[in-house]
């Protein structure tokens, strides 16, 4: 398609317009900075500028001698979109919790709409109700992180990007972690932010590579304390050390600790924050109290938190009070523990990395919903599992440089259903066989 405009804003809507509507599909190349700029008849500067403002948005992305191409999955693509299945398919790719393990957030809510009795929350209350501050400082407390200064926010994701947003620009490196959740990805992209990779295993990201990114001067570390999305890695006790003590020498890096494991995780929170003087952790109650109750309480140094601060006052104000009345509810009400739910879990990852072995493949899943397998190619072995009336996830999704892979969530099933599982694992993955 050909590509029109006389100013950077006009040739950069060009290229968003095509993208959108499918003429530009990822992994195709851009024209050069000199071979547009000839073509449109405009400044060199004019084109890169244009370029500039694409990848700013998450468009594109620039690898060197390979130029300007279209991103495999631009960032103005809606999440979490793939392949519909037929219904008779079993769900073992969602990554959602398992309902069974979830407190009743119909009950929690008659209770609040109870105790309100026409009571009305109005413009200018304080953002953060008494009781659910209090009660998220006990939380942060008895994890020994501090809580001097607290804010919401509409879920994880939500405080990530608020985080990541008042505090860097882009073309900052930020340190990510391979394999890892794609929004953050998309995030990162989406800012202008460079990523670089931080390879993963069952006890977080490995030194040497934060070690690389710090020294190539990122400007901020993302990591995941528990249930690690995909291989559902935890971070340890002597790995948190280690990785505090290479923070420690780079006092300016931000740290972003993203703590979703919270209520649904058995594994003790391990801190990597406060070893930096910028530090940040953003643990949400998603996964352990249901996905639509979009609340996240965010700590860390009160630089940090009163941007984020700043940022909601110029946007939405404040979380539903609603919400987090529910939250406390929920929380006096302790009908499931993270204990009982982190060893359901357990019992099921155990379960299938066990049968998993027993075909000579390897399961990765210390903690949460999720088991990571790596495969020699994905997409042979998403095909083969639907054909077996499994869905999983592709794990091109999860990666920036680590091998192939695929994601299978385990809270959809039950413990008997794994042998069947890796038996069909097992076979669509094999070499030389048939997909089907």
């Amino acid at each position: 398609m050909a590509i029109t405009g006389r100013g950077s804003y006009e040739i950069a809507g060009s290229v968003e317009q095509a993208i959108i509507e499918g003429d530009l599909p990822s992994g195709t190349a851009l024209p050069s900075i000199r071979d547009l700029a000839s073509e449109l008849g405009v400044n060199p500067n004019t084109v890169a500028s244009a370029y500039r403002l694409l990848r700013d948005r998450g468009l594109v992305e620039t690898g060197g001698r390979r130029g300007t191409r279209v991103r495999a999955r631009p960032a103005s693509l809606p999440r979490d979109t793939e392949a519909a299945a037929s219904p008779d398919t079993r769900d073992a790719g969602s990554g959602n919790p398992d309902p069974r393990l979830l407190p009743d957030l119909g009950a929690a809510l008659a209770a609040v709409a109870a105790r309100r009795s026409g009571r009305h929350p109005l413009y200018g209350d304080p953002p953060i109700l008494p009781e659910m501050r209090d009660e998220a400082r006990a939380i942060l407390e008895a994890d020994g992180v501090p809580c001097s200064a607290l804010t919401l926010t509409s879920g994880a994701l939500d405080g990530i990007d608020r985080v990541l947003r008042s505090s860097l620009r882009p073309g900052d490196t930020v340190a990510l972690e391979d394999p890892g959740w794609p929004s953050e990805y998309d995030l990162a992209a989406g800012l202008g932010l460079k990523r670089v990779p931080m390879r993963m295993d069952d006890e977080g990201p490995l030194p040497d590579d934060l070690n690389a990114a710090l020294r190539g001067g990122a400007r901020a570390v993302i990591v995941t304390n528990r249930a690690q999305n995909p291989t559902g890695a935890a971070i340890s006790a002597e790995r948190a050390a280690c990785l505090r003590a290479l923070l420690a020498d780079h006092p300016q890096v931000l740290t972003v600790e993203d703590d979703h494991g919270f209520a649904f995780v058995d594994l003790p929170f391990q801190r990597i924050g406060g070893a930096t003087e910028r530090w940040t952790l953003v643990r949400s109650v998603a996964k352990g109290y249901g996905p639509d109750l979009r609340l996240a309480m965010v700590t860390g140094d009160p630089v940090t938190v009163d941007r984020v601060r700043a940022q909601q006052q110029s946007g939405h104000g404040w979380v539903s009070q609603v919400l987090q009345e529910a939250f406390v509810e929920l929380r006096r009400r302790a009908e499931v523990s993270a204990e009982q739910a982190g060893r359901s879990y357990g019992e099921r990852r155990a379960g299938l990395i066990r049968e998993l072995e027993r075909h000579g493949l390897r399961g990765r899943g210390r903690s949460g919903v999720n088991v990571w397998v790596e495969v020699p190619d994905e997409a042979r072995a998403v095909a083969g599992l639907l054909a077996r009336r499994w869905s999983c996830t592709p794990g091109r999704r999860f990666r920036l440089d680590s091998p192939p892979g695929i994601r299978v969530t385990i809270s959809a099933l039950d413990t008997q259903d794994m042998a069947t599982l890796a038996a069909d694992i097992a076979a669509a993955v094999r070499p030389g066989g048939p997909a089907v």
